[in-house]
């Protein structure tokens, strides 16, 4: 089962940012919160998640750094962002 029943509140709210953010094409009746960022799934490149990274800390004021050794499981899907979001918001 996938779409908008699978995912909770907060992984709704950043799919949709990610797919305005970067005018996707992209159903998300088709995603569940383990949908991969990159490559298979929401198809996101480096550039992209560049995007994606600004528009979060802009929405959520979280820091996403380029640099940061963590970012392969950060970006892995929408629940791992979420959930990085999550624990890292400002609140």
């Amino acid at each position: 089962m996938f779409g908008l029943s699978m995912m909770n509140e907060n992984e709704i709210g950043l799919a949709r940012l990610i797919i305005d953010t970067l005018n996707l094409d992209f159903d998300i009746e088709t995603a569940d919160a383990d949908t991969p960022l990159y490559g298979d799934g929401f198809g996101l490149d480096s550039i992209d998640i560049l995007e994606v990274a600004l528009a979060v800390s802009q929405r959520y004021g979280v820091k996403l750094r380029s640099d940061d050794e963590n970012n392969v499981e950060i970006f892995k899907s929408l629940r791992a962002l979420s959930n990085y979001i999550q624990a890292n918001k400002i609140k």
